[in-house]
C-alpha cells in the first residue's frame, strides 16, 4: 500500500473552568475548543511483516518526545485499538497476529507541553488512521471512548470541530463560533499539573454555564473575555513561571491596539491573542519579527 500521510492539528481553549472534583479523583471541566492550522504531520505505512507477538506500531522520529518509545500516545493508541476490536469481538487473538505492522513516521511541529493538545491529536489521528487501515470499522463514538481512556484532550481531535467540552473534556457538544485568527506565544516553561491542581491559587468551583447561554454569549470569551470567562490555571502559571508571566505582559501591550483579551491555552505554557480579520498586516508582519518569544501565526480550522 502507499504511504498515508495526515495532518494533525493543534487546539486551544478560549476559556477554561474546573466546575468540582469527581468521585474517581479527576476534576470536571467546562471549556469551548477551537481547533487551529497548527499540524504535526504523520506518515502511516504497511510493512510486509504481520503483528504476530509484536507491537502493532513502529514509530520513528519520536525519541525526542518520550524516553521510552511505549510511553508514545501513539503507540498507545494502536495497542488500546486492537483492545478494543478484541473486547467487542471485533477480531480474535489469530486474526489480530495476521495484521500487517504499520510502521508510523512523526514530524512534530507542535510545540510540547505547550497546552495545545500535541500528543493527544497524535493519539487520536493514530486511532483514526490505523481504524482504517485495519478495516475495523469503529465509529467515531467508540474511537471517542478509546481516545478518552488515554488522555482528557484526545477526544476533541476525533470529534474534530469547535466543540464546547464538559466532564473530564470528554463530554462533546458542537459550537458554531466565527473564524479567528491569533498570535501565538510559546513561552520556555512547562509546569507540571500536578503542581497546577495542588496550587492554592487555582480556583475550583466555577459555575457550569448552560450551553445556549454560551452560544448566545460568544462575543464575551471570542475576541474578549468577561467576567464571565477565565482560563483557571492562568494566574496560577503566571505566578509560578516568570517567562509566561512576560508573554501575557507582552500581549497586553498589543492587546492595546487589537482590543482583544489575550489569554492562555490548556494549563500552559502557550498564551494567545486574537487579531481582529481586517487588522493592519503590516502591524502584524512587523510583530512576528521582533517578537521576544517563539512565536505562530494561526488559524481557526
Amino acid at each position: 500500500m502507499p504511504t498515508l500521510t495526515q495532518q494533525s492539528p493543534a487546539k486551544i481553549n478560549l476559556f477554561l473552568h474546573i466546575t468540582g472534583k469527581r468521585p474517581d479523583g479527576y476534576h470536571n471541566l467546562q471549556t469551548v475548543f477551537r481547533l487551529i492550522d497548527l499540524y504535526d504531520t504523520l506518515t502511516f505505512s504497511h510493512t510486509d511483516t504481520t503483528i504476530g507477538d509484536n507491537l502493532p506500531v513502529t514509530l520513528s522520529n519520536a525519541e525526542h518526545v518520550t524516553d521510552n518509545p511505549a510511553d508514545n500516545l501513539i503507540i498507545k493508541a494502536a495497542i488500546a485499538l486492537l483492545a478494543f476490536a478484541k473486547n467487542h469481538q471485533i477480531l480474535n487473538d489469530s486474526q489480530i497476529a495476521q495484521l500487517p505492522i504499520v510502521d508510523i513516521h512523526l514530524d512534530k511541529h507542535i510545540p510540547m507541553g505547550a497546552g495545545l493538545g500535541g500528543g493527544s491529536s497524535n493519539c487520536a489521528t493514530a486511532l483514526m488512521t490505523l481504524n482504517t487501515l485495519w478495516q475495523l470499522g469503529l465509529s467515531n463514538e467508540q474511537l471517542r471512548l478509546i481516545g478518552a481512556k488515554l488522555g482528557a484532550d484526545v477526544p476533541i481531535f476525533i470529534f474534530g470541530k469547535d466543540a464546547i467540552a464538559e466532564g473530564i473534556g470528554d463530554i462533546l457538544t458542537p459550537i458554531d463560533l466565527p473564524a479567528q485568527q491569533f498570535l501565538l506565544l510559546k513561552p520556555d516553561a512547562h509546569i507540571s499539573t500536578a503542581k497546577l491542581f495542588a496550587h492554592p491559587l487555582l480556583k475550583r468551583d466555577c459555575a457550569s454555564l448552560s450551553h445556549g447561554y454560551l452560544q448566545s454569549h460568544c462575543h464575551a470569551f471570542t475576541n474578549e473575555l468577561t467576567d464571565d470567562f477565565t482560563n483557571v490555571f492562568e494566574p496560577v502559571v503566571c505566578a509560578l513561571s516568570a517567562d509566561v508571566n512576560a508573554a501575557m505582559k507582552f500581549l497586553r501591550t498589543l492587546a492595546a491596539t487589537t482590543h482583544t483579551t489575550p489569554r492562555m491555552t490548556g494549563s500552559g505554557s502557550c498564551v494567545f491573542l486574537p487579531v481582529p480579520s481586517d487588522f493592519d498586516k503590516n502591524s502584524i508582519k512587523h510583530w512576528l519579527q521582533s517578537l521576544p518569544f517563539q512565536a505562530y501565526w494561526v488559524h481557526t480550522l
